[in-house]
């Protein structure tokens, strides 16, 4: 068994992948262009069907001028925390892509599936660099879609802020308990072996 970050998982694992989590007290540290195109980075080698990389990040940092576009896409409890975040992303990915040796775009079954292991890629470099990194579905998709100019063979897929770690103290009180790392259910509840048992008549 591997214990980290107080969790413990049931088998043993490299510990990054308990020290990474997702909290929502921030320093309002910046972040460097270097430090952020680091984690870029890692996003941009994660694996994809057909190495077709569907995956698009769309950013502002805190105080700049995409700022309050990012911050006001969320939802007002997103907003209460985020605002302190060093960077917003916005994980976008586009539904088709043209296969090696042809010459018409197809659709991509799964471009969602495969920009979340993008995402996975930053949120584990970001906890290997002292960030953290914090994936949100609360926000306004159709606003997100408007206001970033997002292709119509692109996908929304969430919002992610970035920051150090801050004192739980500065969030809404009804956050703050909340406020630490979470546990998983049993893997028995996860995993199937030879497929889910046959439908109950």
């Amino acid at each position: 068994m591997t214990h980290a970050n107080s969790r413990t998982a049931d088998h043993p694992i490299a510990a990054l992948f308990l020290d990474r989590w997702s909290p929502r007290a921030f320093s309002r540290d910046e972040i460097s262009d270097a430090a952020l195109l680091t984690l870029l980075e890692a996003a941009r080698w994660a694996p994809s069907s057909y190495n077709s990389q569907p995956w698009r990040f769309l950013y502002a940092k805190r105080g700049s001028r995409p700022w309050p576009t990012f911050l006001g896409l969320l939802s007002d409890r997103n907003q209460s925390w985020a605002k302190n975040a060093a960077v917003l992303l916005v994980a976008v990915s586009k539904k088709s892509f043209t296969p090696p040796g042809k010459d018409a775009p197809m659709a991509s079954y799964s471009h969602s599936f495969d920009t979340g292991a993008a995402w996975a890629n930053l949120a584990l470099q970001a906890s290997l660099a002292g960030w953290h990194a914090h994936a949100m579905a609360g926000f306004d998709v159709e606003r997100a879609l408007a206001e970033l100019n997002v292709p119509d063979d692109c996908r929304v897929e969430a919002v992610i802020a970035v920051g150090k770690l801050g004192d739980k103290a500065d969030l809404p009180e009804t956050l703050q308990l909340a406020e630490t790392p979470n546990g998983r259910r049993p893997l028995a509840e996860t995993i199937l072996e030879g497929g889910f048992p046959p439908a109950v008549e």
